[in-house]
């Protein structure tokens, strides 16, 4: 199997690589939705997360990835599993399930087991990739072009962390949580408001302007596709640094505070922008918090949602026929003016 390109190997791209980054320390933000350019490395990045990912703790022969030291309803499966009272556990990597355009419903949430219905006369489920996402990253690539059923099927999963399946005389229920990743070309179609809004972090990528950094993108781009092993060793130190980066950012994450600065900052810029409901102010500081973890701060500070409000907000706003400004250039603006006419920088 060929190795993925490095992620630590793709030039530039900073605020994407930081929103998959914030989206592996807290699963919780509500996935990342990269919109732009064709040939951005936007699938590149993606498809090269499992090699940063922690592994996960299952229970053995579960088809459904269940956490053994989880609270929550365990799927069906897992009480014959553990049929001594105390199941037995593996550790695998976490999934990252791509969602093709071309996917049918039975595909994505799984259905009747044809094999065994015809061969042994039994009804079984069939998991879905739904299933397989569990705990782990459900991709769609061109995700404007998703369609209409698949998109209600996937808001109903995504709000509540179940799929349920009632078809053919099955009724199954198992656990669906995921994080959500999505990409596509804003030219190619819009994205329902709907989905919009689930998702927690939103980028805009574009093409690079500067000469050196093209020049650097083609040249690592031809060094990888001339040997992919070879290049991936070459690079596989400094994934290492960032594997152990995204690590230490899980495990200190309980750990670091939210002054009630940093959330009355939060929530006035949303006031000042106008965000509809609180989804707004809650993914901002939750993002803001993943950024503090993975530089390794112990509070959030106002420099940590300075930096995270154009990727938590920007999809969250009106149109205003009275201001052509883009959204990112709308929450800079408001920045700028809570801040005393200076938004401040990303590292301050």
């Amino acid at each position: 199997m060929t190795a993925p390109f490095p992620f630590s190997a793709i030039v530039g791209q900073d605020e994407m690589k930081s929103a998959l980054l914030m989206s592996a320390v807290d699963p919780n933000l509500g996935g990342v939705l990269v919109f732009g350019d064709r040939g951005t490395g936007k699938s590149t990045a993606v498809r090269a997360m499992p090699g940063l990912l922690p592994k996960i703790t299952t229970i053995k022969g579960c088809r459904y990835n269940c956490d053994p030291r989880s609270s929550e309803v365990l799927c069906a499966d897992c009480p014959a599993l553990s049929k001594t009272g105390r199941a037995k556990t593996q550790t695998v990597p976490i999934p990252v399930v791509d969602l093709p355009l071309g996917a049918t419903e039975d595909r994505v949430v799984g259905a009747l087991d044809l094999e065994k219905a015809l061969v042994a006369g039994e009804k079984a489920f069939e998991p879905g990739l739904l299933a397989r996402a569990h705990r782990g990253f459900l991709y769609i690539d061109e995700v404007n072009l998703l369609e209409d059923h698949l998109v209600d099927l996937l808001l109903d999963v995504a709000a509540s962390g179940v799929n349920v399946v009632e078809r053919e005389g099955l009724s199954v229920r198992h656990p669906a949580r995921f994080v959500l990743i999505g990409s596509g070309n804003p030219e190619e179609g819009e994205l329902r408001p709907q989905l919009l809004d689930r998702f927690g972090l939103s980028v805009e990528v574009r093409s690079p302007r500067d000469l050196k950094d093209r020049v650097e993108v083609v040249r690592r781009r031809d060094a990888y596709d001339s040997d992919p092993a070879g290049f991936a060793k070459t690079w596989s130190a400094r994934e290492g640094r960032l594997r152990s980066r995204i690590k230490r950012g899980r495990d200190h994450l309980p750990d670091v505070a939210t002054p009630d600065d940093a959330m009355e900052f939060a929530a006035a810029l949303c006031l000042k922008l106008g965000v509809d409901g609180l989804r707004g102010e809650l993914t901002l500081t939750r993002a803001a918090r993943a950024r503090a973890a993975l530089a390794g701060h112990d509070a959030v500070s106002r420099a940590d949602v300075i930096a995270v409000a154009p990727t938590a907000l920007r999809h969250r706003l009106r149109r205003d026929p009275l201001d052509e400004a883009g959204s990112t250039v709308r929450v800079e603006r408001a920045l700028a003016e809570l801040c005393g006419g200076s938004a401040g920088g990303p590292g301050e």
